[in-house]
């Protein structure tokens, strides 16, 4: 597995090009946010998407799937978010949430299968910076661990996924173990916890 390390919590712009070309060739990427690691790929890139279903055992049809992007902006590209929504975002974003929203007709046929997309917006300047180079999303799923310091070490999360089809590891800060907090936000005026995570939605 290659590796490309980040220092001072955010790549150089060089750094977030070359892992942008790399996700738009079809790879694979261990990547931090402010919650646990992710695998990501490019959610606009059939194949990858395909390929990490595969790997995470997610039915499209059935599981939620979610999206890293940059910035509101980019989220407002393919999910419906009305103003209510906007305000969720401006208020909790960045952030350790993942909002669902229902799905914008820019999202790939695969994600149209499902009435909501979860929107991350990370705070943590990596897989923001990642998703702004590649000008689009990151499809993103949370990695498995079974203990604290395979969820925390960049290397021993590499090690994990080392006989997988996952290429590169993005090793920037340490993990944490705990998930992001889901809010249903696809009726933004009664937005509702679905999982309480390390978000505080007060």
């Amino acid at each position: 597995m290659d590796s490309i390390k980040i220092w001072n919590d955010a790549p150089s712009p060089r750094q977030a090009r070359d892992i942008a070309s790399y996700l738009e060739g079809g790879g694979l990427a261990l990547m931090p946010t402010d919650s646990v690691y992710a695998i990501v790929c490019d959610a606009l890139n059939a194949k990858a998407v395909g390929e990490l279903c595969r790997l995470k055992g997610i039915n499209p049809e059935k599981n939620h799937l979610s999206v890293i992007c940059a910035d509101i902006s980019m989220a407002a590209e393919y999910a419906h978010i009305d103003d209510n929504g906007y305000r969720l975002l401006k208020d909790f974003t960045p952030g350790p949430f993942t909002f669902l929203f229902r799905s914008g007709r820019n999202l790939p046929n695969l994600f149209k299968k499902r009435k909501t997309v979860g929107i991350r917006i990370p705070d943590c300047a990596t897989p923001r910076m990642v998703a702004e180079a590649l000008g689009h999303p990151m499809l993103c799923t949370s990695i498995e661990f079974d203990d604290g310091d395979h969820a925390r070490e960049p290397e021993l999360i590499a090690e994990t996924y080392a006989p997988t089809s996952v290429g590169l590891l993005v090793d920037g800060e340490e993990g944490r173990s705990e998930y992001t907090t889901v809010i249903d936000a696809s009726d933004a005026s009664a937005p509702e916890v679905v999982r309480q995570g390390i978000g505080r939605f007060e």
